[in-house]
């Protein structure tokens, strides 16, 4: 492996600098429900995961953080999302925080990004945590992506670019960055030219959105087996789409992937994704109904027929995800918590309950094909 970042360091494990490939994950319970929370916490440790993200949207859900880390040892991390002001509130509760340049304009609208970040930098240093520049397809930054249009992997990189050098200025290096997008020829595409540009700055991996076993894996390895090699990837993460009861395997098939690159066993498939792609977000806590884990199952049943067709079909379990990430996808399904809203590419189809949606899903499938 050729590339060595800089070492950071996530309260006693090092990233970056040549340190063991860290793995992680995503708590997919409802952070206020703090014993089913822990619980999932527990059972990722066990897996052995590294770092486990909770996620945090509001003041309740921090009450519910706050009484849990008193209760598990764990590194924790979580995402700010849209609201980035609640990371003085959450900063003394967990080990590192992810902001998403792509969500800073939310709140604030009269203050700069250069100010919001400063104030996000000064909470991150007096409470020793460290930070991800966590940038995704389906929310770059919106100036990135107008100047930059029609070529999204350069505005993730120079969106990802950018930050860095903001966060340099501020003299804090203790961050890790993330580029990620649902294909994963384009996350070995971001990822590698970013590594150009910074060679010094710690990546976290991941294919997001990859969905269901087994393309899920499939997907995740494609991108894992391109670039660790080459010594990009400080920490990665598996995406899958899965009940509340098995999301240990996310640990489990990023601990695997990592040993069979380490032994030299790559077994990507050259042709996949040349037929039809279904992609659906990781399960975690802001999924708004259960069901959606189930409905990314049906989809991928139903829509077997159509796997000849080079056609993408996104499912998406929450707001966060939702409007923006299944914009690009020739259909796309965002789920809320008791209605559907079925997509075509942007436009939007309609409203269906959930037990009326694939038959919608079917008809706009067979449009398409």
């Amino acid at each position: 492996m050729g590339l060595k970042t800089r070492k950071i360091k996530v309260r006693g494990l090092e990233i970056g600098g040549g340190a063991r490939v860290a793995v992680q994950s995503m708590c997919a319970t409802h952070t206020q429900d703090i014993d089913a929370t822990l619980s999932q916490i527990a059972a990722l440790e066990k897996e052995g995961a590294d770092l486990i993200r909770v996620a945090v949207d509001n003041p309740s859900d921090v009450e519910a953080l706050a009484e849990m880390r008193s209760s598990t040892k764990a590194r924790l991390v979580v995402d700010l999302q849209e609201n980035y002001l609640l990371a003085e509130s959450v900063a003394p509760h967990v080990d590192k925080i992810r902001y998403n340049p792509g969500h800073l304009h939310h709140l604030e609208k009269q203050k700069s990004v250069e100010e919001k970040v400063k104030w996000i930098v000064s909470i991150a240093k007096a409470h020793g945590n460290a930070l991800r520049i966590g940038v995704n397809c389906g929310s770059v930054a919106p100036d990135f992506l107008a100047r930059y249009k029609g070529d999204h992997v350069k505005a993730i990189v120079e969106n990802t670019a950018w930050h860095c050098e903001l966060l340099d200025k501020l003299h804090f290096t203790n961050y890790v960055v993330s580029l990620k997008d649902s294909d994963p020829s384009k996350v070995v595409i971001g990822n590698k030219e970013f590594s150009k540009r910074r060679p010094d700055v710690p990546i976290h991996l991941g294919v997001t959105e990859a969905g269901l076993l087994p393309e899920g894996v499939i997907k995740t390895r494609i991108a894992f087996e391109q670039l660790i090699p080459l010594g990009i990837g400080d920490t990665v993460r598996v995406s899958l789409t899965l009940p509340n009861s098995e999301k240990h395997q996310e640990i489990h098939w990023g601990r695997q992937i990592l040993k069979d690159i380490e032994e030299g066993k790559f077994v990507s498939v050259p042709d996949f994704g040349k037929g039809l792609n279904i992609i659906s977000c990781p399960s975690c806590s802001r999924v708004e109904n259960g069901d959606f884990v189930k409905l990314a199952m049906e989809v991928k049943k139903m829509s077997a027929y159509a796997k000849e067709n080079k056609l993408t079909i996104a499912v998406m379990g929450c707001r966060v995800n939702g409007p923006g990430e299944t914009d690009d996808a020739d259909l796309g399904l965002w789920c809320g918590p008791s209605t559907v809203t079925l997509k075509r590419k942007s436009e939007v189809v309609g409203s269906f309950r959930y037990q009326e949606v694939l038959p919608a899903l079917k008809k706009e499938l067979d449009s398409l094909i």
